[in-house]
Formats: C-alpha cells, sequence, structure tokens
C-alpha cells in the first residue's frame, strides 16, 4: 500500500511538472518573422546611419580645399570629399603628400596653380598625406567610388622605390602609413604584422559604413581616442557636447618648415633604388590605374617631380632608367602622362615636395603639355 501511495505521488508530481520550453529562460524570445525584421533593422542601421549623418554634418569643401591634416587617416570623410568634388565636375588630384602640400599653404599647391592656369575652379586637391602607392590602392579601391566617371590626375612619386623599406619589401616589421588601407591577406605584406583578428577587423570595416563612420566620428569629435578613454580624461564633459557636427575647416598654415632641401641641412645621397619587375609600389600604382579605367575614369599621371639635385653616384642612372621604363609602361598602355624635367635645385624641400614657386612651375609644364591639353578636353 506504501508502495501504491508513493508510486501515484510521482505520477502526480510528474504531471505537475512544467514542460521544458527551449530557451526558456530567455526574457524575451522572437518569432522567425519577427527575427528577419530586426535582422533588417540592425543591417539597414549599417548604411542608413552614415547617410543620414552626412547629411547633417556640415562639411563645405569650397575653395582650395584639402583634407585636413588632422583627419588623414578618415577615410570615411574622404570618401565624402570625392563624392562632393566629382559631383562638382572637377578633375580629382589624386596622390600623397606632394599633391596635399606637405610645405606649402593649401593656396599654394599644385590643384591651386592648375586652377590659375584654367583661370576657375576645376582642379580639386584629394591628395592624402603619407599615402605611399600600395596604401594609395586601398584608398581608390574602397573609398573612392566618387571617383568614377571622372577625370583623375593621378601623381606617382618614385620616392617610394629609393629602398626595400620604402617599397614595403623589408621582411623585418615596419610601421608605415596608412596600414589599414594596403592589402590584408593578398598579397602578403611581409613587413605587415598585424594579428589575424585585426586584420579580419579591417575587412570587414571596408565594407560595412557604419564601422568606418564610427571611425570618423572618433577622430573628428573625440581627438581619435574611444570614448570610454576620452570620458576618463573628462569625467564632468558631456560627450554630446563634443558633437558639433562641423567639419574642421582645411588648415591654412603649413605644416613642415618651407625651406630648400640644402639649407634644411639635407646632403645628397646614393639611393638604393629597387626594380620595376620587383617592386610592391609600382605594382599597387599599375593596378590603381587600371581599377580606375574599369570605373571609366579618364586618368592622366605625373611622374614625380623627384628631386634629382639630391642624387649621386649610381643612383642617377639608375633614376633615369627607372623614369624610362615607367614612361615606357604607361605609354605602352597609353595612358596620356607627363614625366616633367626637373624643378630648379632651391625649389624643392625635400627629396620629393616642391616649395610653392616650384609647384606654380610645375602647374605650367603640366597645364601646357600636348596630352594634358588632349585629357583636359580642351
Amino acid at each position: 500500500m506504501v508502495e501504491a501511495a508513493g508510486t501515484a505521488w510521482s505520477d502526480n508530481l510528474s504531471k505537475a511538472a512544467p514542460r521544458e520550453i527551449p530557451f526558456g529562460s530567455n526574457a524575451v524570445r522572437l518569432s522567425p518573422l519577427q527575427w528577419i525584421i530586426a535582422g533588417a533593422v540592425v543591417f539597414g542601421s549599417f548604411y542608413l546611419v552614415p547617410s543620414i549623418w552626412a547629411r547633417f554634418e556640415r562639411f563645405e569643401t569650397g575653395p582650395d580645399f584639402r583634407m585636413p591634416y588632422q583627419l588623414s587617416y578618415d577615410y570615411w570623410l574622404y570618401a565624402r570629399a570625392c563624392e562632393i568634388e566629382a559631383d562638382r565636375g572637377k578633375t580629382l588630384v589624386v596622390g600623397d603628400s606632394v599633391v596635399w602640400g606637405q610645405y606649402v599653404a593649401k593656396d599654394q599647391t599644385l590643384s591651386h596653380y592648375l586652377n590659375k592656369q584654367a583661370g576657375k575652379e576645376r582642379f580639386a586637391n584629394l591628395g592624402v598625406d603619407g599615402s605611399h602607392p600600395a596604401a594609395l590602392g586601398g584608398l581608390v579601391g574602397y573609398y573612392g567610388w566618387g571617383m568614377s566617371g571622372n577625370r583623375v590626375i593621378l601623381q606617382y612619386n618614385p620616392l617610394w622605390m629609393t629602398s626595400e623599406k620604402h617599397d614595403l619589401q623589408t621582411t623585418k616589421e615596419f610601421r608605415f602609413n596608412h596600414p589599414r588601407l594596403v592589402p590584408q591577406f593578398r598579397p602578403l605584406i611581409a613587413c605587415y604584422t598585424a594579428s589575424r583578428n585585426d586584420r579580419i577587423g579591417i575587412v570587414v570595416e571596408r565594407h560595412i559604413p557604419l564601422l568606418s563612420w564610427a571611425n570618423h566620428v572618433r577622430m573628428t569629435y573625440f581627438e581619435n581616442q574611444p570614448l570610454a578613454g576620452w570620458t576618463l580624461e573628462r569625467p564632468y564633459a558631456n560627450p554630446l557636447s563634443a558633437v558639433t557636427m562641423e567639419i574642421p575647416a582645411s588648415s591654412k598654415k603649413v605644416e613642415a618648415r618651407p625651406l630648400p632641401w640644402d639649407r634644411r641641412g639635407m646632403d645628397r645621397a646614393d639611393f638604393a633604388w629597387v626594380g620595376l619587375d620587383t617592386s610592391v609600389q609600382w605594382r599597387s600604382f599599375r593596378e590603381t590605374v587600371e581599377l580606375l579605367r574599369d570605373r571609366a575614369c579618364s586618368v592622366f599621371v605625373i611622374v614625380g617631380p623627384f628631386n634629382e639635385h639630391m642624387l649621386k653616384g649610381e643612383s642617377v642612372a639608375k633614376h633615369a632608367r627607372l623614369k624610362r621604363d615607367i614612361a615606357a609602361w604607361l605609354a605602352e598602355q597609353d595612358v596620356p602622362h607627363i614625366v616633367p624635367p626637373t624643378l630648379p635645385s632651391e625649389l624643392y624641400a625635400d627629396a620629393s615636395h616642391p616649395l610653392g614657386e616650384g609647384y606654380a612651375l610645375l602647374a605650367k609644364e603640366v597645364y601646357r603639355d600636348p596630352g594634358f591639353v588632349k585629357f583636359d578636353g580642351r
């Protein structure tokens, strides 16, 4: 009898036990349809938030615009600049700090003097400080869609081939500019030693506007610090007050002292030029030319202007051969180009950057070049 009673009690307990529900501990459970709706909202925000932000954030390019120096790594802003200037029908002048104007004010750059030759604002400065060809390829490829279908003046600086280190061929770890723009997996760059997780994050960022927008907000309004770090340094500050929705204007100041190279204590050098057949930078530049043409861009290339007054020893002949080989490839690919004559020695600030008068002289050489006249539609 006791056994029967125990069995009955056990049967009643099992009947009273609640039925096990999958994920029953979750406070909120979504149906399949709700998951689809939530996913659409989340992924839609990846694209809508940056677009809406761009409508309200004041960003004026204006005459003699160039990327603010402190925002050289703000690729989301660069993409906006490309779209704005291209929509205005301007010819986009693309390159490294030679185009940007390292030793000159913003009204002394190559694009400024090209505009002066044209008599109106027809050329836009889209140079970025430190954008060696391997980085420039990523900048154009992932953030330069606004260039599509436009005229582009592309500058190639042989400075990036003066050594295996500058050409990114060295196997020893080397910190170079704009590592987030170079190829992360293929082809591998031996001196670039970022972790696999970092590389994957960079690749994802390139394809999700929300992530590059978040970097833009951090660099523009929070002094390139994570929000947590910024607030720790300013415990009583309101983070929202820092978001002014205004981009810093292009600075009129000169970022480096504008003196001729010899007065700055620089000596002549015998550079260890790398060959075109092995150069990482040259391969990247060729791919950038091809990419722009695939995007229906009309491309004109400026080679240099390198300061040949600094050369000595075997590097003189090697550089001359290098220029011929670069010009030969451009001619073979039917790419209009100019290899301008070397500027007077006193018009160079270093191995590749002209001073103000040097840019004025370079603009004259480019503007009257027959290939450029045809490219320019005159």
